[in-house]
């Protein structure tokens, strides 16, 4: 079953992608996408849209959601996969989890604006499909169509990361919060795209660990930010602790992600896919 082409992590213009949930649909069915997963960020608003658009293409579905975490003062996304998207403890969550983000936009804005960018909140807006999931991505967007950047690369690296002038951390759940919505939704959880922490290898045990402790169920071995070195490294990660394994992109648009959906290497043979944990589950 590790030979399957599974793309379970991307997003849609209920969060911060650019593509409505049923062009999503589409655009994984012509790439091959046999098993599809809808996974916007601290939302699930768009779950039954993606489930229909994926059965219209003959494509498998299996409901999705990427949860903010903070975990050793560094934000960590832990993706729901295969849960009841109408669990009102799921809901509740992530409504939460969803709340701090008005905020910090405005944050955000305020820093732009104090290094001589303004109105960068109002532009922001416009590029998020849903105002109360507004994010870093969505500034950036702005500062590309305004021309302060070549590309979102080159915002994130200028003005909203740690240190420059648009950045605002944020306390997002706990994981042990993110891993108990998750499973008593009936779900899985998934450490979304290890390699992108700066954590120590200390840490990286200690996230590892904990998540496992709580009733984590996989990783993410292959996706769209990772390595071949980093799908080796995870892959005996994955081993170690006894975890699942996932396949995703993390696609977000056309314009601006380095992975298409469905354009992954296939899973390790040795690795348990999380799929396999998820058989009834699947829609």
């Amino acid at each position: 079953m590790s030979i399957l082409n599974a793309d379970l992590h991307c997003h849609s213009v209920v969060s911060d992608g650019t593509l409505t949930p049923e062009e999503l649909a589409a655009r994984a069915a012509a790439n091959g996408v046999e098993l599809w997963a809808l996974t916007d960020h601290d939302e699930i608003g768009g779950q039954h849209r993606a489930a229909a658009a994926a059965h219209a293409h003959g494509m498998k579905y299996l409901t999705g959601t990427e949860i903010s975490v903070t975990f050793a003062d560094e934000t960590v996304h832990i993706v729901g996969l295969g849960f009841d998207a109408d669990d009102e403890g799921m809901q509740r969550g992530l409504a939460q989890t969803r709340g701090g983000r008005g905020n910090r936009a405005l944050e955000i804005a305020a820093g732009l604006a104090a290094a001589g960018i303004p109105g960068t909140y109002e532009g922001a807006l416009k590029y998020a499909g849903n105002p109360a999931l507004i994010s870093r991505t969505h500034f950036a967007r702005y500062l590309v169509e305004t021309g302060v950047c070549r590309d979102t690369g080159e915002v994130f690296r200028r003005y909203l990361t740690e240190g420059k002038p648009g950045y605002v951390p944020h306390r997002w759940a706990g994981l042990k919060d993110a891993v108990r919505w998750i499973r008593e939704a009936g779900g899985v959880a998934v450490i979304a795209h290890p390699a992108r922490y700066k954590f120590t290898a200390n840490e990286e045990y200690a996230l590892f660990t904990e998540f496992k402790a709580h009733g984590g169920g996989a990783v993410e071995v292959v996706t769209g930010s990772h390595t071949t070195a980093e799908y080796a490294k995870y892959a005996e990660t994955a081993l170690e602790f006894g975890l699942a394994a996932s396949r995703g992109s993390d696609f977000h648009s056309p314009g601006e992600s380095h992975t298409d959906l469905g354009q992954l290497p296939f899973l390790p043979q040795q690795l348990t896919p999380v799929w396999d944990l998820l058989a009834d589950r699947i829609q």
